[in-house]
């Protein structure tokens, strides 16, 4: 009786961590078609500021490197079939970028200084 509950507090407790992937793989997903969208937005032109389109093509490669970081979480290992075939349709700039940003949004160094208070305790 008592491996019973057990086991179905496990099964449950594996249900909701599968739920918890397949969520975030469609959140990432969205984030990778977002970028892709705003990259497709800004053309590769003479006129172009060619600073923004890099910005927005290290963007991609970043949502490209968490979408496949989430598919590999979740057992999905094939690359190509979401650089190729996907309905993506990922460009091979974001491809050659893919990867953590080299420069991140938060920048410790202004955090320095600042005095974190916590609640009590009691």
């Amino acid at each position: 009786m008592a491996w019973n509950l057990l086991y179905s507090g496990y099964a449950t407790l594996q249900y909701e961590i599968a739920e918890e992937r397949a969520s975030a793989l469609g959140r990432l997903g969205r984030r990778l078609e977002a970028a892709l969208t705003a990259l497709a937005a800004c053309p590769r032109t003479t006129n172009s500021d060619r600073r923004i389109r890099d910005g927005l093509v290290e963007q991609a490669g970043y949502a490209l490197w968490l979408f496949v970081v989430q598919r590999e979480a979740c057992g999905l290992n094939k690359i190509d079939h979401v650089i190729r075939v996907y309905v993506y349709g990922v460009p091979n700039e974001v491809v050659a970028r893919m990867g953590p940003l080299a420069i991140p949004s938060i920048h410790p160094a202004k955090t320095i200084g600042v005095k974190v208070v916590l609640p009590p305790m009691f």
